[in-house]
């Protein structure tokens, strides 16, 4: 009598988390595309390149890496080094499809240095330094450097669009409370699946108001993800010592994710060693899949406890069944031009109220200890300088070496350093 219901709990949890996933993934390659002037076609098959790595390493992680229900999708750092490399190739002369073989190079020496420290159990033995004031202020960065990106996207301030977009911004607006007041006054099902029936509202919302999308050109009905699309990798030496620190930074965001996900999902006094370590692996292997199929490379995305603890879903099948669809779907570009065309400033919205949450986790973080004078003085330091490296634009660092440029350029990266360093620096005294 009870399998129906479980049946439709399960079919909803698990077209919430596709939903999610996409929505995490369907700006990034657009915005990608921008920088690197690709045309049309190009994007689509930089947006089905990316959606097939989000999801088979979704799931591989999910299923035998750190085994918990996190997001893995392009983010917060590498959109500054694609961003970066972009802007420092063209000073130097470098054709952008250059550039774009060096970054398959990055993300493959990248991967390879934290399946390093994964298999080496390396991670666990750094694990100390991502102390709860780290995670904390890596979490406020996060959304300082992410909510610009969102309230754009809201906004429609995307291509040549220099003016808010009236009629895209209401609907956006109206979707991101639809989202908030469902998950926390609505109760049931219509509190769990908030994120679905909010985007689902807005995308009606945004057909009957604005129209469709524009139509791209038809994709062929099956078609496998390309290896190496940009080219054969190109090998710099500066690309060493940058997937070096990139790695390094990346385990502190895998850190702050799986302890924020476990804090969600209401597991206390947990040793993170082993999963830190499993989780650094298939990172690790995760970037070499995105360096070879030429995709944008993953992180853990903390924003995924902000989505459970939005909806309510503890369960972690639903999330494995999303990623096996959305890896399955990238084989048929049709359906992949259809899921795109969720109106951006819609998806935008739907993450912005899953980021609510995540402020709360920094902030819970941050207080987990009192905050006396040195703990403030080392979160305010790195707050302050991360986040107004952010509103620098990339050009002022172009003198600077290029490994140089990629550290100083990005907000989240250099604050999350800062903060390390301070806080390794600035011993608290024994009482």
């Amino acid at each position: 009598m009870n399998k129906q219901p479980k049946v439709i709990q399960t079919t909803m949890e698990t077209a919430q988390w596709f939903i999610f996933l996409l929505a995490s993934s369907v700006a990034i390659p657009i915005v990608i595309g921008a920088i690197f002037e690709m045309n049309s076609t190009e994007v689509s098959g930089l947006m089905q390149r990316t959606f097939f790595v989000v999801g088979l390493t979704s799931f591989i992680q999910a299923f035998i890496g750190h085994r918990l229900p996190i997001v893995e999708g392009p983010a917060g750092i590498w959109i500054s080094i694609f961003a970066v490399m972009a802007v420092t190739g063209v000073q130097s002369g470098i054709p952008l499809e250059d550039t774009l073989r060096t970054l398959e190079t990055t993300m493959i020496f990248t991967g390879f240095f934290l399946f390093l420290f994964g298999v080496l159990k390396l991670s666990q033995k750094i694990l100390p330094i991502f102390t709860p004031l780290v995670t904390g202020t890596f979490f406020l960065l996060l959304t300082v450097q992410l909510s610009g990106t969102f309230l754009k996207g809201m906004l429609g301030l995307q291509g040549n669009s220099l003016t808010i977009q009236l009629p895209e911004a209401a609907i956006a607006f109206f979707t991101f409370f639809v989202v908030l007041g469902l998950s926390s006054f609505a109760r049931g099902w219509l509190s769990s699946y908030a994120v679905f029936i909010g985007i689902l509202i807005g995308w009606i919302m945004h057909i009957i108001f604005i129209g469709n999308a524009e139509q791209v050109q038809p994709a062929k009905l099956f078609s496998v993800p390309e290896w190496f699309a940009f080219g054969i990798p190109a090998f710099d030496m500066s690309v060493i010592p940058m997937a070096l620190i990139t790695a390094i930074i990346l385990i502190s965001n895998l850190v702050a994710s799986i302890v924020a996900m476990n804090q969600t999902l209401g597991v206390k006094d947990k040793n993170y060693s082993a999963q830190v370590n499993r989780g650094t692996a298939f990172s690790g292997i995760g970037h070499g899949l995105a360096g070879m199929f030429s995709a944008i490379a993953n992180v853990p995305l903390a924003v995924s406890s902000g989505f459970i603890a939005l909806t309510g879903q503890h369960r972690k099948r639903p999330f494995l069944y999303a990623a096996l669809l959305l890896t399955f779907i990238t084989f048929f570009p049709p359906l992949i031009q259809w899921i795109s065309s969720i109106p951006s400033p819609i998806a935008n919205a739907a993450l912005m109220a899953t980021f609510v949450q995540l402020v709360g986790l920094a902030i819970n973080n941050l207080t987990l200890q009192p905050l006396d004078s040195r703990k403030v003085t080392i979160a305010g330091i790195s707050y302050l300088i991360g986040m107004g490296t952010m509103f620098l634009p990339a050009e002022v660092f172009a003198e600077l070496p290029s490994i140089v440029q990629n550290v100083m350029s990005n907000g989240l990266l250099l604050g999350t350093g800062l903060v390390i360093i301070l806080e390794q620096l600035w011993k608290e005294k024994e009482r």
